[in-house]
């Protein structure tokens, strides 16, 4: 996995980053590179500091510590040498490189009229690497995908942060284009509305991750444009989006279901019963879109579903909203 980013990475940390086991490089999810500070490795639950010889310890005293100059050049890589020219990404705080890889950046903050400009003296950057796992939605699919039309029900994915909710949602995504010969569950159009580039790691326009035989990508676009973008011209059956939440993502999901798709989304929280109670999401559980909870954990780095159904369509306070959803497990 590090292999992928490897030319990102300056010479000295690439060669670190080499001698580094294979067993720990295959579970990674994170690596963090700070100025003057200790290099980290992170994955499956642990995480640990990495020695100048490639060892994983938990020493931060025996740790790599990258220079300034050093940090200077990853950026320059990570960027392709043009910083300024990501200005709207790095305002919100990372930016996605190749691979679907998200590069979270913290720094000097620089505001413009009171909110972030841009991030500049960028002191550390997180590594967040994106992983395909082939199957991994197969349980969630097959316990939800109807047999004789490959539709699942209108579904919002929930999930704490670094849960794998991305990974899953491409894997389902996979699925839902691909059908099942076996079961006879037929093949459906998809549309991934891929606001960071990470479900389907475009590159120039092409997926590098496996979406699916029938499946269409609007890269870097804003989920609630790209739903009605999606639906006007690329006709999708199911259409996919990552980390909603936004007060304008309602209005276009009612939009989307109204016009006879599909969802499929994400979004974050703590548990159910936050997500449910988050200002963010309020309108959106109003608007009773969602037929269908899932929540996501993992256990011993293998995910677990925990489904929640609707069984009353009314829409009223918050309270009703808990108690409208089924546990069905």
């Amino acid at each position: 996995m590090i292999g992928e980013i490897g030319h990102m990475l300056p010479e000295s940390i690439r060669a670190i980053m080499g001698r580094v086991p294979v067993a720990q490089l295959n579970v990674a999810e994170e690596l963090r590179i700070r100025e003057n500070r200790p290099m980290e490795l992170s994955g499956a639950g642990q995480f640990g500091f990495i020695h100048p010889n490639g060892q994983v310890v938990d020493n931060p005293t025996l740790a790599y510590k990258p220079t300034r100059e050093e940090c200077m050049r990853l950026i320059e890589l990570l960027t392709n040498h043009s910083l300024y020219a990501l200005e709207e990404e790095l305002r919100r705080g990372f930016i996605t490189v190749r691979g679907g890889h998200r590069v979270g950046l913290a720094g000097r903050t620089v505001l413009e009229q009171g909110r972030v400009k841009q991030i500049r003296d960028v002191g550390g950057v997180n590594i967040r690497l994106a992983r395909e796992v082939i199957g991994c939605a197969e349980p969630l699919w097959k316990r939800l995908a109807d047999p004789l039309t490959g539709l699942l029900p209108h579904m919002l994915l929930l999930s704490s942060p670094q849960t794998g909710k991305t990974t899953v949602i491409r894997d389902l995504a996979r699925l839902i284009s691909s059908g099942s010969p076996r079961t006879r569950t037929p093949a459906k159009k998809v549309g991934i509305i891929d606001e960071r580039s990470e479900i389907a790691a475009c590159y120039r326009g092409v997926p590098l991750f496996d979406v699916g035989p029938r499946t269409d990508v609007l890269d870097g676009c804003p989920k609630a444009e790209g739903l009605m973008m999606m639906i006007r011209s690329l006709s999708p059956e199911v259409v996919v989006v990552d980390e909603i939440g936004g007060p304008e993502d309602a209005q276009a999901l009612e939009e989307a279901v109204r016009a006879g798709v599909r969802i499929v989304a994400t979004a974050h929280a703590g548990s159910i019963e936050e997500a449910l109670a988050r200002p963010a999401l309020q309108r959106i559980f109003r608007t009773g879109v969602f037929e269908q909870l899932v929540w996501l954990e993992r256990a011993h780095g293998t995910a677990v579903f925990r489904y929640f159904h609707r069984e009353d369509q009314s829409s009223v306070g918050i309270q009703a909203h808990i108690g409208r959803y089924r546990v069905c497990n």
